[in-house]
Parts: C-alpha cells; structure tokens; sequence
C-alpha cells in the first residue's frame, strides 16, 4: 500500500524538526565546549586578582615609594644557598600565567634604577658558565656540586641558572659582561661573579620587555645538558632556593627585611 502525500508531508516535517533541533543542540554543545576551552586559558590568575599587576605597575612608575619590595644583589635570605642575582622587585612569580596556555619558569626581578645597564647581575651560585654562540642577552651556569651540598631542593639534579634579557631595547647592545663572549662554554664562575646588566632586550625590538632580570633554575637532560627553560616542566620554583617569602602585602622578599 502507498502512503498518501499527507504522510510523506508530515514525514518529511519531522525529519526537518530533527534535524533543525540537532543542529540547535549540537550548536549548544559546542558554544558550551568552547567555552569551557576558552575559560581554562584566560581563568583570572591570582597574579591577575590578587593586585600584583597594580604592585608592579607602581614599582615601574616609581620604585622609591615601595622600598620594602625590594630585594638586594648578593643578599643570602636567611640559610638559603643561593645569593640575589640583582636588585629589584620580584613583579612577576613562579608559575604566573598572564598569556593563554603559559605559565612563567621563573622570577622577573625588575631593577629600581629606570634606565638599561645600570642595574648589576651576579652568579647566585658557583658553577661553569655557558654563553651559546647566538644567545644575545643570555647565560646559563650549571651547578654539579649542588645536589650533592643540598639534596633536599635539588632531587637528584644537575641544576643550571639561567639569566635572560641583558640586552638594550632595540638589540643592538648586549649588556652581558665582556668576560663571557657569545661562544663561552664551562667557564667557572664563583656565586656573585659580574655577569652583565639589566636590560629590555625580548627577542623583538618592536615590542620590548619590561627592564628586569629573569631568572629561573633548569632541570638536567640525561646527558647533562639543560633542558629547554621556556617549558615550566623543566625548571623549579626559585622560593626554596633563595629563600624569600611573603610580606604582609604578599610580596616576596627576604624575611629579615620586613
């Protein structure tokens, strides 16, 4: 028997009606998925939240009306083993995340003076100082006797730390100290050796960065080499290492100085 047009019709209609309200219902889906998806990259952060992007704006705009957030070149806090590798604030922490699907390896320490290589840099730590043959406004000093003399932080690794953005804004000066050439491998160094200066230098002269110091500690490849530092897998909170800790206001700074 043949159904009758009203039948296919209606048929039809309803075959429409799943299919506008699939449609519907999986657009929904995928809002609510994106969403999600987009919520998980730019969540506000407690850098975000908690004030320390207007702390660091102040530091910026005048360093002098906040004396007691800054730290010391060569300062030990407290027993920690490693010395203040510059002056400066510590803006930005261990594991902020200001950029979608980043979180930051280290401490940006940035310098009170205002103005490019003026602020000093030194060597936390003895160890054997590298400078790749292109790296511009960066060192890297591992440490092999460190993990024996502190197991506790270390766990078992041949830690490097790492300095970066020793270099002017516009990239044609480097403010690394001539002792170390572009090339150096192994050179040893004792803990507050001059290793260059404060600088804006990003990789970029169009978009330069804030006048700091970042410095972070790198984990160990398996044949002793270090590991890439942009990736915050491989790297350790510096907290520990240099011993600060939390002022009233939430800044990090060494105890004896509040």
């Amino acid at each position: 028997m043949f159904k009758n047009s009203t039948s296919i019709s209606l048929g039809q209609r309803s075959l429409r009606r799943r299919l506008i309200f699939g449609a519907i219902y999986g657009g929904i889906f995928f809002v609510v998925v994106l969403g999600g998806i987009a919520w998980w990259y730019y969540k506000p952060t407690e850098f975000v939240t908690s004030g320390r992007v207007r702390r660091l704006q102040g530091w910026i705009y005048d360093a002098s009306l906040f004396p007691e957030w800054g730290v010391e070149i060569g300062e030990r806090c407290g027993d920690a083993p490693m010395l203040f590798p510059t002056t400066g604030f510590i803006g930005v922490e261990y594991g902020d995340s200001f950029r979608p699907g980043h979180n930051h390896s280290g401490f940006d320490i940035f310098s009170p003076a205002g103005e490019e290589n003026v602020t000093p840099i030194i060597a936390a730590y003895d160890g054997y100082l590298t400078r790749e043959a292109d790296w511009f406004s960066t060192v890297i000093i591992q440490h092999p006797d460190f993990a024996e003399a502190h197991p506790d932080l270390a766990q078992g690794e041949t830690l490097w730390t790492y300095y970066t953005h020793m270099g002017s804004t516009d990239g044609t000066q480097s403010f690394v100290s001539e002792e170390f050439p572009a090339g150096t491998y192994g050179q040893f160094v004792e803990a507050g050796t001059l290793l260059g200066y404060q600088g804006r230098w990003s990789g970029n002269p169009t978009v330069p960065t804030g006048l700091h110091l970042h410095f972070s500690i790198v984990k160990s490849k398996a044949d002793g080499g270090f590991e890439d530092e942009t990736d915050y897998a491989n790297t350790f909170d510096p907290v520990a290492f240099l011993g600060v800790e939390r002022n009233n206001e939430g800044v990090l700074i060494c105890p004896a100085d509040e």
